[in-house]
């Protein structure tokens, strides 16, 4: 399967890298330059040497909270909302894939016990309140 975007007309909501992905060679970023969160793979061979380097100071502005998600063990169905909190698609994440949520909602259902997912987002984080609405109860 690879890689789909999940679209609102040209808004894009969400990103989702099946493991699959993995078996690819090398280093692949699945996000645009543009974007608030950077999402890539590294995929070497033992003994790659990947240079040291440091990251400078650079002032950013940032909108909003996007958050990747990556499914280490079992499977969860992600149901993807647009802007006006309209569904707009339902998918099956599984073992190994990659979830980036870009725009508009997001709602998860645990499909397996024992599922782990690993939940990475740009902060700093202002509290449930500030930070999000919701829009399933």
């Amino acid at each position: 399967m690879a890689t789909s975007e999940i679209r609102d007309g040209d808004m894009l909501l969400a990103r989702h890298v099946t493991a699959d992905e993995w078996d690819k060679g090398g280093l692949a970023f699945f996000s645009q330059d543009s974007e608030f969160l950077q999402v890539g793979m590294w995929n070497y061979e033992s003994g790659k040497r990947l240079l040291a380097h440091t990251h400078n100071d650079i002032p950013r502005t940032i909108q909003r909270t996007h958050e990747t998600l990556y499914v280490r063990k079992g499977r969860i169905e992600a149901r993807i909302f647009n802007e006006a909190h309209d569904l707009v698609a339902t998918l099956v994440a599984g073992e190994g894939d990659i979830l980036t949520l870009m725009s508009g909602g997001h709602g998860y259902t645990v499909l397996e016990d024992g599922t782990q997912v690993l939940e990475i987002k740009n902060g700093p984080y202002v509290g449930a309140t500030q930070d999000r609405v919701r829009i399933e109860s």
